[in-house]
């Protein structure tokens, strides 16, 4: 937006964003002590360009972050680091909210 003259500030969000990325559900490697670090090294070959995308994101808006898979289990990861239950701005207080989506039954 910038490079095209405009302003960069006016497409940031307005409310932080933490954004939790889960594991995927493919297991390629089973029954091996390393099983965890393949499957986790295959799943960010296969998805780099996803992760980068969402890395510059990171980067790009003051209100967001991304915890990259291998993390923690998505709903330990909210409750034990990133739920704030208040938030306060400017005087103006609204309160935190979570929105869960899952790519399987």
């Amino acid at each position: 937006m910038n490079m095209l003259g405009g302003d960069s500030n006016k497409i940031n969000l307005l409310v932080p964003v933490d954004l939790v990325i889960d594991h995927s559900v493919q297991v390629d490697v089973a029954r091996s002590e390393n099983a965890v670090q393949e499957n986790m090294e295959l799943e960010f070959r296969r998805n780099k360009e996803r992760f980068g995308f969402l890395k510059w994101e990171s980067n790009a808006f003051g209100n967001m972050l991304v915890v990259p898979p291998g993390s923690g289990i998505v709903h330990q990861v909210n409750l034990e680091f990133l739920g704030r239950v208040v938030f306060n701005r400017e005087g103006i207080l609204y309160p935190d909210s979570v929105v869960g989506t899952d790519s399987h039954l």
